[in-house]
């Protein structure tokens, strides 16, 4: 497993991503692998926008904490320099920004989500339904489309997650767990 660094070049680094059904040695990686790894997964076909993101949390970790990558719970600064590029983070009740957040995470793959309503920005349809229902859908939805929603518990009143090819379901829930991140399929909302 390898990470980005000065000598850096992507067309090698991406064929080191995990592999569905890889050897996975969690007490061998480094935190700043793993999150490389992460987020190669859940920008599948985009290494470019993973190592911007890559590049982005180094900086936060670098300015919040001195460069000490394996001091710091990752989730938060994942969080936020992947948000509404390669995940969501919505408050629970949120069912707009939920289908605006996921919709746009979607069009990424040139994938449209069936909502099960014609306009599913109307107010009548979202305030009849809540977040787990929506990512329950859109996670049925996208399996048309061998991709999978995921989402990871926030500890709040949120909910929040990410896309990834549906092969790499095994090495998504082993990077997430050598991470320390609750993960489940989009179906079973925390």
């Amino acid at each position: 497993m390898t990470t980005p660094d000065t000598e850096f070049d992507p067309d090698d680094n991406f064929a080191n991503a995990l592999e569905p059904g890889a050897d996975f040695d969690s007490d061998e990686a480094s935190t700043e692998a793993l999150v490389w790894q992460l987020l190669l997964l859940i920008n599948p076909g985009d290494e470019d926008t993973a190592l911007q993101q890559f590049a982005a949390y180094r900086e936060r970790i670098d300015a919040d904490l001195g460069g000490a990558f394996d001091q710091v719970e990752p989730i938060v600064p994942l969080r936020e320099v992947i948000d509404w590029t390669s995940g969501f983070y919505v408050e629970d009740g949120d069912t707009a920004s939920l289908i605006d957040s996921v919709n746009e995470l979607a069009a990424r793959w040139n994938l449209r989500i069936e909502w099960g309503v014609e306009d599913p920005s109307d107010e009548v349809f979202l305030a009849a339904t809540d977040v787990p229902a929506l990512m329950a859908t859109a996670y049925d939805r996208l399996r048309e489309y061998d991709y999978s929603l995921w989402t990871w518990h926030t500890g709040e009143a949120a909910h929040a997650g990410w896309i990834t090819r549906r092969q790499d379901g095994e090495a998504i829930q082993a990077v997430a767990a050598a991470l320390g991140i609750e993960l489940r399929p989009g179906s079973e909302a925390f």
